[in-house]
């Protein structure tokens, strides 16, 4: 990454739609319409600004309303508002055949908005896969930040086994199988240090 000079940072949903419409979205706080086609179909312009990185939104399945990618209800499946997984293999490819890197954003802080109702989640469905809820008040208190809810999102408890062999074997996997350049960990301050 050293190596790079210009990472471009884009929010899929936001960044460009698969059919080059350009007017405006009509509700900000829901999707707006942009995909992997999107972004890809735009990489000449990228390319030409001198942009030789991108770093893109989460991909996983979204709760209703997480057109921005950070609130994971399903960590197996693509978003589909954004397209399919050959479309993402696509965004990878092209980018590479232009020499540009693809980092991923991915998050193993916290889940989508569901309350106490994990069964909404694939795969930490159990309280147990959680702290025990409290919100943050003292962002100086780092127990407060690593242990309690970040804008009441479901804390991972990432000392519980499971949830941190199930993140860490996803983050490799899915580099794997997109050769994604890279990751960036969203919401690491409030990620327990050890």
């Amino acid at each position: 990454w050293k190596s790079r000079n210009l990472v471009y940072q884009l929010l899929t949903d936001r960044f460009a739609r698969s059919n080059n419409d350009t007017s405006g979205c009509a509700d900000l706080h829901t999707y707006c319409g942009g995909t992997f086609n999107g972004v890809t179909d735009h990489l000449d312009y990228l390319q030409a600004l001198g942009v030789d990185a991108i770093w893109i939104s989460p991909i996983v399945d979204n709760i209703d309303g997480g057109y921005h990618g950070y609130w994971l209800k399903d960590l197996y499946a693509v978003n589909p508002h954004f397209g399919t997984k050959a479309d993402l293999q696509r965004l990878v490819s092209e980018c590479h055949k232009r020499n540009i890197y693809v980092m991923l954003d991915v998050v193993g802080n916290h889940v989508g908005p569901v309350g106490m109702d994990f069964g909404k989640i694939n795969p930490f469905n159990q309280a147990y896969h959680y702290h025990t809820p409290c919100q943050i008040s003292n962002w100086d208190d780092q127990h407060q930040v690593e242990f309690c809810r970040l804008a009441d999102l479901p804390d991972l408890d990432q000392s519980n086994q499971y949830v941190h062999d199930t993140l860490v074997k996803w983050i490799h996997d899915v580099v794997a199988e997109y050769q994604f350049d890279g990751i960036r960990i969203d919401t690491v301050p409030e990620v327990a240090k050890d």
